[in-house]
């Protein structure tokens, strides 16, 4: 079995190994006035501390022995630098404000870049915060959201005028993100969730409300139809018994109307003891009983008859 050493330390060698290398032939470039540029960014170029030249990427000679040299290099590539901004909106809100900036050197204004400016990174800030608090407080708090996109625009529109002088273009600017403060975030989180309940119980309440009118037309109908059915069946009733008076008038010799209804009365009088004696959950009733009360009951109804009838005439 063998023992493996780790490599880190090998490689660690190696990385300082390739340092000094480069090293070596920087010096050896120097040495012969040569220097090298890498890609996306370009070298200053100055005679005697004067700006005399951009130099592009590639392999130039720059000799040192005329008072040559580079002074610096400037890189091309685009960056990118957040900027985070507090301020207060014209409700009294205090929000932070994520912009992001995304900017880069230009390439045939690289001296203006490499000279005028000492810190782009704090000017393009103070740019920033310039046009954020002086636009933002003119807005209310829901407009900010809204607004989100022209605010962008106006601080990119005022980086551009101000950068472009010292050689710097603005690609693009974004509101990343609108902080407001945490009791406020609280509050709106509060009030919309009313505002949802509050649409919620008038949806419910309209609900119960069909319903409550839908329940009152099925009542409704219901007792409109059991009112048809009652008026049909006495309807059916009196037309029935008249059936039956006139044919047991004309069956039975000697019998009048009045004895065919006495009949009639008694027969729906036991009728009516009948089922009141069969249901199970009928309580006590007290009726008077004999053969006298059929007649009373007979007679209660003529007179009721006679009086309506000598009323009406």
């Amino acid at each position: 079995m063998r023992c493996q050493w780790p490599r880190r330390p090998c490689l660690q060698g190696r990385h300082l190994t390739e340092i000094r290398m480069g090293k070596l032939v920087a010096a050896i470039g120097k040495l012969l006035c040569c220097v090298q540029v890498d890609q996306s960014t370009v070298a200053i170029k100055e005679r005697f501390g004067k700006f005399e030249d951009v130099l592009d990427p590639g392999c130039h000679c720059v000799p040192w022995i005329i008072g040559s040299r580079v002074s610096g290099k400037l890189t091309l590539r685009l960056r990118q630098m957040d900027v985070r901004c507090e301020t207060k909106t014209k409700d009294n809100v205090f929000v932070t404000i994520v912009a992001s900036i995304q900017y880069r050197a230009m390439e045939d204004k690289a001296n203006d870049a490499y000279y005028k400016l000492s810190n782009p990174k704090s000017q393009i800030q103070s740019y920033v915060f310039d046009v954020i608090r002086a636009s933002i407080p003119k807005l209310q708090l829901d407009d900010v959201f809204e607004q989100k996109n022209d605010i962008a625009k106006s601080v990119e529109q005022e980086l551009e005028k101000a950068m472009f002088a010292y050689g710097y273009e603005i690609v693009q600017t974004l509101i990343v993100d609108i902080e407001p403060d945490e009791k406020v975030k609280k509050a709106m989180n509060e009030i919309n969730a009313a505002a949802r309940m509050r649409v919620a119980a008038n949806e419910k309440a309209e609900a119960e409300k069909i319903v409550q009118i839908k329940r009152a037309e099925g009542e409704a109908e219901a007792k409109y139809l059991s009112g048809l059915g009652i008026a049909r069946q006495r309807q059916a009733i009196v037309d029935g018994l008249r059936d039956s008076v006139l044919g047991f008038s004309g069956n039975v010799p000697g019998t009048s109307a009045k004895d065919v209804m006495d009949l009639v009365l008694l027969t729906q009088y036991f009728d009516t003891m009948k089922e009141i004696g069969a249901s199970s959950k009928s309580s006590a009733v007290f009726l008077p009983h004999g053969p006298g009360a059929v007649a009373d009951i007979a007679s209660q109804i003529r007179n009721g008859f006679l009086q309506a009838s000598t009323h009406h005439a």
